[in-house]
């Protein structure tokens, strides 16, 4: 091979191929590991937590998947600290907690010291029972759709900026102009629409009348204490107390031993790549400065954190906060 080039993408490609190689034993390292590690006694509780803003689940969903049907595990506690996140992941969770209970009528329990709010809340209500904190902030029973309108910016810049459609509602939400008032009624029947089951899931799963739901699915939030006076969670207590609840429903006595579903270990390649899984830790991926995509996304994910722009137009169930 005396041409430079062909020799260079036989090169580039040998690369490729071995860094293949070396991640995929990586990967099948990591999940041996991971099967050494869970390794499930008699009588186990399983405990699954769910944390940061909702915006996939995806790893939760997995992990909920892969015990729900073992033998050994006799109840599931899902240790929750979340102030929400996107409506059809939310939604997601509540519909897997249903089904798993249904499926293999295994009491869960939910535990929360933290943040137990929105789309988080959402999910809690499919539990059996749910545990919380006196001093856990609880509810924020609502949904909400944010835009942005940076005409003025765009003025400012000498920017101008315009579309071409095949409906009238097709760019809805542009933030180069003011929304119309035909548009806002579309987006408030939209929330509107997910706020009515959003409210007969928690009437569903905690047994209460429209009335009382509708009075307090304002939006608010409320503590521990005032949740559980009000109806919206069981009783005041720890992890722990959830742990000792999930084996009383379960009639294990104190015969049981608590069995944390293993995390994965990132391997170094898994920083080279993006992720399909949001790790509900957090709401973006950790941008690591190893080829220039990679500090364009870097860029990128600072102005959408600075503009607050990464939940723009789309309906969320979330607390605001400074986690946005």
């Amino acid at each position: 091979m005396k041409n430079p080039f062909v020799r260079f993408i036989v090169v580039v490609l040998v690369i490729v191929g071995l860094v293949s190689i070396v991640k995929w034993t990586s990967d099948k390292v990591g999940e041996s590991a991971d099967e050494t590690t869970a390794f499930v006694t008699k009588n186990s509780i399983l405990q699954l937590d769910l944390e940061g803003v909702i915006m996939n689940g995806k790893k939760f969903l997995k992990k909920l998947k892969k015990y729900k049907d073992e033998d050994k595990i006799k109840a599931i506690v899902i240790n929750i600290n979340s102030p929400g996140g996107a409506v059809g992941p939310s939604q997601e969770i509540y519909e897997a907690i249903k089904a798993v209970k249904a499926e293999t009528k295994k009491p869960i329990i939910c535990s929360s010291s933290g943040l137990l709010a929105s789309g988080a809340y959402y999910s809690a209500v499919a539990c059996d029972k749910i545990v919380v904190a006196p001093g856990a902030l609880v509810g924020s029973i609502g949904v909400i759709m944010e835009f942005a309108n940076l005409e003025k910016l765009y003025d400012w810049a000498k920017i101008s900026r315009f579309s071409i459609t095949s409906g009238k509602f097709k760019d809805s939400g542009a933030e180069y102009r003011q929304m119309r008032p035909e548009e806002k009624a579309l987006f408030q029947d939209l929330i509107n629409d997910v706020y009515g089951q959003f409210k007969q899931a928690v009437m569903d799963g905690r047994g209460l009348k429209d009335d009382v739901v509708s009075t307090y699915a304002d939006g608010r939030v409320m503590t521990g204490a005032q949740a559980v006076k009000l109806g919206f969670a069981d009783q005041l207590g720890t992890l722990e107390d959830a742990v000792k609840l999930a084996a009383q429903t379960a009639n294990l006595g104190t015969d049981y031993k608590l069995f944390e579903a293993p995390k994965r270990k990132p391997s170094f390649w898994d920083l080279l790549e993006q992720q399909d899984e949001d790790d509900l830790n957090s709401a973006e991926e950790t941008v690591k400065f190893f080829t220039s995509k990679g500090a364009d996304k870097a860029v990128e994910t600072s102005l959408r954190k600075v503009f607050r722009a990464q939940y723009l137009n789309q309906p969320m169930m979330i607390m605001p906060g400074f986690w946005e």
